[in-house]
């Protein structure tokens, strides 16, 4: 009679043992596709960026003190959604994407400085006071940083809308948001920041108001250079690094195309030749020219058009077109590292995981979750057992 009992206890145990052992199997393989896909690629991908090497010049009196490096990142086009476009799943997984990619940027690379070239938001533009309210607030918790590392932003189109839908009210917000400025030094490296949606030149108020500013700020720099008329009042405050500026703006400068541009994350062929509408895709010859008459930078750096570029302007003026940091724009995201002195610079790419990969990884997965329930349940022999079966039958006749 126990020995009837005990196997029978041992029937009842057996498939129950099973079943928890295949629950703890599936359970572990989505543990660890999750952690993988969500945490770890970040870390795996970006760990393979280094900062670029820079030439540092002894300064000073006594010579013997290289120049100082600022080590600063550049994005562009994040395009946080807002509440009228844009699907809720789609919002949560493109901000979760660039939390985990900013966060572990900044754990690994340890910038001093981050610029976010414009279109921070996608509905900045029309957005109600609740709604840009809640954008923010979003913004600040995917975008938290370190008291020591600075975060420094331009508007963009989305942020403040294009030049005719543009009014102070919607600039005086970004302004109070982001404390934007035009004209900041650190290192002994002038960086402008310009507002490229008001340099229309048609003459309005804002317009008017943005090139003044631009004016002000070439005489501070030509002062710094010693290049203003003697009789200038360069005397008078405080005096600006002896610096050729870095220009950083949402337009790019005027280009006729990106049929030049042959980076892996350059525009797709098919939209490469197609001609740039200026003060729309990038800004006018006369806003351009001016930007590089009044303030003769050493580099442009810029985003809107979602994908990378490099141009050389009249005068050698570089410019580099800053891709998306959003996965909704584009595959394969990336971010600019820059390695910055005040008399030189060097820059290079950092990409951030495919989203081709993260897919194909889950795909893979379910695969194997479902041959796993398969051979659980004794159905993955079956279509094998039926094909050959066809097969012995066709041979047979």
């Amino acid at each position: 009679m126990v020995t009837i009992r005990l196997e029978l206890g041992r029937q009842n145990f057996h498939p129950l043992n099973r079943r928890s052992f295949l629950l703890l199997k599936l359970t572990a393989i989505v543990f660890v596709v999750l952690l993988f896909c969500e945490f770890l690629i970040y870390y795996l991908v970006i760990f393979q960026c280094n900062w670029p090497e820079v030439k540092t010049p002894a300064h000073g009196r006594d010579q013997g003190t290289p120049e100082p490096v600022l080590k600063a990142m550049f994005l562009a086009d994040t395009h946080l959604l807002g509440e009228v476009r844009g699907h809720w799943l789609d919002k949560l997984r493109r901000e979760w994407q660039m939390e985990r990619a900013f966060q572990t940027a900044l754990w690994l690379l340890q910038p001093e400085l981050v610029f976010i070239l414009g279109d921070i938001f996608d509905e900045g533009k029309w957005s109600s006071p609740q709604a840009w309210a809640d954008d923010v607030a979003r913004f600040q918790k995917m975008f938290r940083h370190p008291r020591h590392v600075q975060l420094k932003v331009v508007a963009g189109n989305h942020d403040i809308g294009f030049h005719y839908q543009m009014n102070t009210y919607k600039i005086k917000r970004f302004e109070k948001v982001f404390n934007a400025e035009n004209l900041f030094s650190w290192k002994g490296i002038n960086f402008v920041m310009v507002n490229s949606v008001a340099l229309e030149g048609d003459g309005c108020s804002i317009c008017s108001e943005s090139e003044a500013k631009l004016i002000e700020i070439s005489h501070k720099l030509n002062c710094s250079r010693k290049q203003a008329p003697p009789s200038g009042p360069c005397g008078a405050g405080q005096q600006l690094p002896a610096s050729a500026p870095v220009l950083l703006q949402h337009y790019p400068l005027y280009r006729r195309s990106d049929a030049n541009c042959s980076a892996e994350d350059a525009a797709p062929p098919e939209e490469k030749n197609i001609p740039f509408k200026e003060k729309y895709d990038v800004l006018s010859r006369e806003a351009s020219h001016k930007l590089l008459w009044w303030l003769q930078p050493r580099l442009v750096l810029s985003g809107h058009t979602h994908s990378a570029c490099h141009v050389i302007h009249s005068g050698g003026v570089p410019e580099v077109s800053v891709p998306s940091f959003s996965w909704r724009n584009r595959n394969n995201p990336s971010f600019i590292m820059g390695s910055i002195t005040a008399t030189d610079y060097s820059l290079s790419k950092c990409y951030l995981p495919l989203e081709g990969t993260v897919l194909a990884t889950y795909c893979g997965a379910a695969v194997v979750l479902l041959a796993l329930l398969l051979a659980h349940f004794e159905l993955l022999a079956l279509p094998f057992l039926f094909g050959w079966n066809l097969l012995r039958k066709h041979k047979v006749i």
